[in-house]
C-alpha cells in the first residue's frame, strides 16, 4: 500500500523548497511550462517567511509525515489481523516534500512487492492532488523500471463507512460545543474544505461536488435536530477567483448574526498547517476579534479507529475490484459534466490508444 499525502517541511529550511516543490507542479500553477520554474521561485520567496511563520507555530516543522506513518502502521495491523495469509506493508509517498515517490518507489522495489495499491489520504478527488500524485508515481516508476500490477483508489468522498466515522466524530464535537454553550446560543457547523481556483472547477475538475457529496453523507449520519450547517472553502493563496463561499466570509457572517460555529475540516484526514495553524490560531483570533459567542472545531481523524477501520475496508474492496482504477464504490461516481474524473481521463487515454492501434494496422 502506497498511502498518498501532500507532505510538508521537515525543518525551517525546508521551507523555501518545499515550496518550490509545490508552485512547479503544472497541476497546481497552470501556466506555459517554460514560465512556470520562474515563476514558481517568485512565490516560493515571497512566502517563505509567512509560511515559517505558521511553521514555528508547529516546532518548525510539519507533523505530516510522522502522522501519515501512524495511519499506514495502523492499517497494516488491521490487514494482517483480517488477512494473515496477505503480507501487508504500507509506505508513504508525499508529493512535495521527502519521501517523494521516486524514493518510495525505491522502496517498495527494494522490499519486493508483487502487487501495489495507491491509497490516496485525500477523499475527494482533484486533478491538484491525488491526480498529480499518481502521475508522479507512474513517472517514478516508468524512470525505475517498476513493473508490477497496481491499482488505484481515486476518491472515497461518499463511502458509507468513511461517513459514518467522519460523522461520529462531529457529532462529538458538536455534543460537546453545544454543552458549553448557553442555551440560547446558536451554533452552526462549517464544513471548511481546502479551496480551487474556480478555472479549474469549470475545466471539469470535481473536487467541489465531491466535497457537496461528502457533507451531504456525513450529514444522513447526524442527529442533530434543525441542523445549521454549510459548506466553504479555506487557503486560498492566488488573487484570481476561487469557489466559495470562503471560510472568512463565513466566520464573519456568524459573527454579525451571533452565531457560535463549529469548524469540521472536511476535506483533510490528518492534522497539518492548515488545521493546527490555520484554523485553531488565525481563524480562531478572527473569531474572537469579531466577537463570535463561541468557536469550535472538529479534530481531524489521524488514527482513529473507525477512520482505519474504513480505510481497511476501502483497501480490501480496491483490492478485489479487478480494476487498475477503482472508486469507493467500484466505477466512476462522479456526473458527466466532470471530464477532470479520473475515469473519465482514462477512458479517454483507451480510446487513443485504440486509435493508435488501428491507424498502425492500416
Amino acid at each position: 500500500m502506497v498511502l498518498f499525502n501532500l507532505g510538508g517541511p521537515d525543518a525551517p529550511e525546508s521551507v523555501r523548497p518545499f515550496l518550490v516543490n509545490l508552485f512547479s507542479d503544472p497541476a497546481i500553477l497552470r501556466v506555459p511550462g517554460f514560465v512556470r520554474p520562474w515563476l514558481a521561485k517568485l512565490i516560493a520567496w515571497r512566502r517563505t517567511k509567512p509560511a515559517q511563520e505558521n511553521y514555528a507555530v508547529l516546532g518548525g516543522k510539519s507533523p505530516l509525515r510522522e502522522l501519515t506513518e501512524e495511519q499506514g502502521r495502523n492499517l497494516e495491523a488491521v490487514l494482517r489481523e483480517r488477512e494473515p495469509g496477505t503480507e501487508w506493508r504500507s509506505f508513504v509517498a508525499m508529493r512535495y516534500w521527502h519521501p517523494m515517490s521516486d524514493e518510495t518507489v525505491s522502496a517498495v522495489q527494494s522490499w519486493g512487492a508483487d502487487e501495489v495499491l495507491l491509497v490516496p489520504l485525500y477523499p475527494q478527488f482533484s486533478t491538484t492532488t491525488t491526480g498529480s500524485s499518481i502521475t508522479a508515481w507512474n513517472d517514478a516508476c516508468a524512470k525505475a523500471g517498476l513493473r508490477v500490477p497496481t491499482t488505484a483508489l481515486c476518491c472515497f468522498h461518499a463511502d458509507e463507512g468513511y461517513a459514518r466515522s467522519t460523522a461520529r466524530m462531529v457529532q462529538e464535537a458538536y455534543d460537546k460545543a453545544r454543552a458549553e454553550l448557553p442555551a440560547e446560543v446558536p451554533l452552526r457547523i462549517l464544513f471548511s474544505a481546502h479551496g480551487l481556483p474556480e478555472s479549474i472547477v469549470k475545466a471539469g475538475d470535481p473536487y467541489q461536488w465531491q466535497v457537496e457529496s461528502t457533507v451531504a453523507a456525513v450529514i444522513e449520519h447526524l442527529t442533530i435536530p434543525n441542523l445549521d450547517s454549510l459548506v466553504c472553502y479555506q487557503s486560498r493563496v492566488t488573487p484570481q477567483k476561487w469557489i466559495g463561499p470562503s471560510t472568512e466570509d463565513e466566520i464573519e457572517r456568524a459573527a454579525k448574526e451571533k452565531v457560535a460555529i463549529l469548524i469540521s475540516p472536511i476535506a483533510f484526514v490528518s492534522e497539518h498547517s492548515e488545521t493546527l495553524v490555520e484554523l485553531d490560531v488565525e481563524y480562531r483570533e478572527e473569531a474572537d476579534h469579531l466577537g463570535i459567542p463561541g468557536y469550535f472545531r472538529v479534530p481531524a481523524q489521524n488514527s482513529d479507529q473507525g477512520f482505519i477501520l474504513a480505510l481497511a475496508d476501502l483497501v480490501q474492496r480496491t483490492r478485489g475490484s479487478g480494476r487498475a482504477l477503482c472508486s469507493f464504490a467500484g466505477a466512476r461516481q462522479c456526473p458527466k459534466q466532470h471530464g477532470d474524473c479520473p475515469h473519465a481521463r482514462a477512458k479517454v487515454e483507451q480510446g487513443a490508444v485504440q486509435d493508435a492501434k488501428l491507424a498502425k494496422a492500416a
